[in-house]
């Protein structure tokens, strides 16, 4: 079951993601190094104000800093945590849950799968996106070595159809395998580790 079908129950929240970043490229990969997803600058725009409005208590001699709008990030969530869509000011970002994508273990889609990824390829061509960020992340079970090989692996995986899929010589894609690093969840609990274990694919929103 995808976002996109009517049985889905939504979820909506606020929140802010702060990451550092470790990972390597592919020959497919844009060499400007990057980070996961949702660690962006935020975004900044004019906001009028009125420096002699008599309401504002400013100290003789001081003025007002430069105008910043936050970036807002809105989170959508299928009923069972299998999908996510972040959306921000800039970027769109999908969380596909490894179990919905893989057999335990393994990089290899399933066929159900690959129409969920089909699904965010027609978000990409909507979007009208041309840089494209596939990262794969698992939990802390098993050595670090391990995860960080089957997460890349998980990730060229989705990367392969979503090349498929758009078919476009013009697009560039950065795909990263993270391991264990970046979790978004507790991994003492097989739920914890169930979220953590997710591939995710961002893009630049459109400007139009």
């Amino acid at each position: 079951m995808t976002l996109t079908t009517p049985r889905v129950a939504w979820a909506a929240a606020t929140v802010l993601i702060v990451t550092n970043v470790y990972g390597i490229t592919t020959a497919h990969a844009d060499e400007t190094p990057s980070v996961p997803p949702g660690t962006e600058a935020t975004a900044s725009a004019p906001v009028e104000v009125d420096p002699n409005d008599p309401d504002l208590k400013l100290p003789e001699g001081a003025t007002l800093a430069e105008p910043k709008v936050l970036d807002i990030k809105q989170v959508v969530e299928d009923e069972g945590g299998e999908e996510r869509r972040e959306d921000t000011n800039a970027d769109v970002k999908f969380a596909l849950q490894a179990e919905v994508l893989f057999s335990k273990d393994s990089a290899k889609l399933s066929d159900d799968s690959k129409a969920r990824i089909a699904s965010i390829a027609d978000e990409i061509k909507k979007q009208n996106a041309t840089r494209i960020r596939v990262f794969g992340f698992t939990d802390n079970l098993g050595s670090s070595a391990h995860g960080d090989v089957l997460s890349r692996q998980r990730a060229n995986a989705v990367q392969d159809v979503l090349d498929e899929e758009l078919n476009d010589a013009g697009i560039t894609y950065e795909v990263r395998g993270y391991g264990e690093q970046y979790p978004i969840a507790d991994n003492s609990t097989e739920t914890g580790r169930k979220k953590n274990r997710r591939v995710e694919v961002s893009f630049p929103r459109s400007e139009g």
